[in-house]
């Protein structure tokens, strides 16, 4: 170990609780070794997060040099949520020409990256909240190419406990630390089973057809997606960690009907909850949400992408069994479905997007408006436990159900 490495725990932050040195080691493994497929004297590996999330990035740093490679550790600013190509200061205080005026070192650190890990964790995240509908959707558009190289990567994201964040969830900071911390140091592997029996089902389905109750009007809704283009992808931590959903992207003109959608999730430090969504012709048509709707606004009205469906999704992870906000955790609850707003993802369609043959599937899919292209993508999510407002689920006349937190064919 390098003068200075401290082997046997790392402090969360300023007047935090410490995590043991042997959770950041198996936790940093399972992020190179099974996330992004290991790493060899051939690759640089983009680390990025903010400063609070150092001892894990630290870890991740000494392993990726020890495995041969280059870390290119990405400190992000605490007013910039995740590290976009702009922080809010700019946001709030830049003209559009300022904002147009994006580094060509910046595509260049991106360009030159061949694996990318993010941790997420904001010391502060009151400072980039509170941005007009106008400023988020700027962000959001200036930092979507770059979103796109990163998913043209290996590449996973994972969530660092800090205590604003604590705070966010209302809970107290040892509690939502051993949470989190217990969740991502939990072998993701065993989850692929699950999902593997429920791939054919979603390979063969032209439609799925989602059934939720709207509380505030005692009725019943239905939304129907097409999915005969798609295929399904299982995810077992090989984006996100914790993990565990079973995901296609929809034909983007489908989706037609209405949804509610009772989970929180908080997007940019704000909450949004109770959101009720009506489509035609695959577009959202109407909207609102009992918290947050002036956020979800901010969401939709980004582009024309974001007035449609880029995903939809079964949580499989029966081991989340607490609810939080922040979308990473919430969407992989065991028995939730979500559908996201905004950006197809491309592999959804083809084997290899970055293939000159995958490249021209995917322009034909965008051009016809089946692949939806967004700067946003923002998952939501319905709970389909008991007590939730999720009722059923049918691809074809194949009816999907959740059992003890994983979803399955209800025989």
């Amino acid at each position: 170990m390098p003068r200075g490495y401290n082997a046997r725990r790392r402090d969360c932050g300023p007047g935090s609780i410490m995590i043991d040195q042997k959770d950041l080691e198996i936790w940093a493994g399972f992020l190179l070794d099974h996330s992004i497929g290991g790493v060899t004297a051939d690759d640089r590996v983009m680390i990025k997060g903010e400063a609070v999330c150092w001892p894990l990035m630290a870890v991740l740093e000494q392993k990726v040099i020890e495995a041969g490679g280059v870390p290119d550790v990405h400190v992000v600013a605490p007013n910039n949520e995740r590290g976009r190509v702009w922080s809010a200061g700019m946001a709030r205080s830049a003209s559009d020409e300022q904002l147009a005026r994006i580094p060509t070192w910046h595509r260049d650190r991106y360009d030159s990256m061949t694996k990318y890990v993010e941790v997420l964790g904001a010391e502060d995240p009151e400072q980039f909240m509170g941005l007009a509908a106008d400023q988020s959707q700027a962000l959001a558009a200036a930092d979507r190419p770059f979103a796109d190289i990163r998913l043209s990567r290996p590449w996973v994201i994972t969530l660092y406990p800090t205590e604003a964040s604590a705070e966010i969830e209302e809970m107290d900071f040892a509690t939502y630390r051993d949470f989190i911390v217990g969740a991502s140091t939990t072998d993701p592997r065993p989850l692929l089973e699950a999902e593997e029996r429920l791939a054919p089902v979603i390979n063969d389905g032209t439609t799925i057809r989602i059934v939720t109750e709207c509380p505030r009007e005692d009725r019943e809704l239905a939304l129907e997606l097409d999915i005969s283009q798609g295929r399904a992808r299982l995810s077992y931590g090989l984006r996100n960690f914790p993990d565990g959903e079973i995901f296609t992207s929809p034909n983007a003109n489908s989706a037609e009907g209405e949804i509610f959608v009772d989970l929180p999730v908080n997007y940019g430090g704000n909450d949004i909850q109770g959101i009720y969504l009506k489509f035609e012709g695959g577009r959202i048509v109407e909207y609102r949400a009992d918290v947050g709707h002036e956020h979800l606004a901010a969401i939709i009205e980004t582009d024309d992408g974001s007035h449609r469906l880029g995903e939809v999704a079964l949580g499989m992870n029966p081991g989340l069994d607490r609810v939080l906000k922040h979308p990473l955790f919430v969407e992989k609850v065991g028995g939730t479905l979500h559908i996201a707003i905004g950006a197809s993802y491309e592999d959804c369609y083809v084997d290899d997007p970055a293939s000159a043959k995958g490249k021209a599937a995917i322009e034909e899919l965008a051009v016809a408006g089946v692949l939806n292209r967004s700067a946003q993508h923002v998952d939501i999510v319905t709970d389909f436990r008991p007590g939730g407002c999720g009722r059923t689920v049918h691809v074809d006349g194949i009816e999907l159900g959740p059992r003890d937190g994983v979803w399955g064919v209800v025989s």
